[in-house]
């Protein structure tokens, strides 16, 4: 038996379901479990699946998908409402591009496209993370946020939920780098795209976030005003979430000891690296 929830979600149809509870956040306090969610998309999801997401209460879906993505695999699940804030999928356009005009596709190529992605998120796509956190501070009820495999959109997303709340950022990028271990790839498909050049994009890289975060310090000066500024989170705004989405050690998990479960959120993580 363990003594804090499992990280991963056990689902047939998302492999990439997972929980940000339990890491250590501002003044000693740890996320709360079963609040926050981060997840691959959910147009796959078995009747099982569906009954254990309705077992934790989830009402509302972020979904970062572009049209296309949506249309491709779209989802119902009863009690849960969706909300779209779409973030079209650039790296994939652009290598359409490259194959179209007959230029080689390589790792280097592919890598530095990556990047571009996470740099562009911080500045073109801020309307869309001002509006997920629009959607935390009004939700009462469980959240999940997803795009189509839960690593890049929704890597940055779960990354800037967390530093907003005070996890150290070695701790975030561990959370960020746990999709390396969980999450299953699709079967490769006739796309004529090398081998090595897909596991590129199916993979997360610590550089990937980084050049996000770079761009953050960079463009913004920090992480508190690109928070203040460009997302338009208040102080009042940024205590409202931690009040919601923050706990004290003695509001622990149903049978975890007062403090433990600040530790076993970190320890939940560190089981499932591999």
């Amino acid at each position: 038996m363990t003594d804090h929830p499992d990280r991963v979600l056990p689902l047939q149809g998302a492999t990439n379901f997972r929980d940000l509870g339990g890491y250590r956040g501002h003044g000693g306090r740890s996320v709360r479990w079963r609040r926050l969610f981060r997840s691959d998309h959910l147009g796959g999801l078995t009747t099982r699946d569906k009954s254990v997401l309705a077992e934790l209460g989830l009402a509302r879906a972020l979904d970062f998908r572009g049209r296309a993505e949506s249309a491709a695999a779209p989802y119902e699940l009863p009690g849960v409402t969706q909300h779209s804030l779409a973030i079209e999928p650039t790296v994939v356009q652009n290598l359409q591009r490259l194959m179209a005009a007959g230029e080689p596709l390589s790792v280097p190529i592919v890598s530095r496209l990556m990047s571009d992605l996470y740099r562009s998120l911080v500045n073109d796509q801020a309307h869309r993370f001002a509006e997920l956190f629009e959607h935390l501070l009004q939700a009462e009820t469980p959240v999940v946020f997803h795009c189509t495999a839960g690593k890049d959109r929704t890597g940055f997303a779960a990354a800037l939920v967390l530093l907003a709340l005070g996890v150290p950022r070695g701790v975030v990028m561990q959370d960020y780098l746990l999709t390396n271990a969980v999450y299953e790839e699709p079967p490769p498909g006739r796309h004529g795209i090398p081998a090595e050049v897909m596991a590129v994009l199916w993979r997360v890289q610590q550089g990937f976030l980084d050049a996000a975060l770079q761009a953050v310090e960079a463009d913004h000066g920090g992480l508190g005003r690109y928070l203040h500024r460009r997302l338009g989170l208040s102080e009042a705004a940024l205590e409202a979430l931690a009040s919601k989405y923050l706990v004290e050690p003695e509001h622990h998990w149903p049978g975890v000891a007062p403090g433990a479960a600040v530790a076993s959120g970190e320890a939940a993580l560190s089981s499932h690296a591999r």
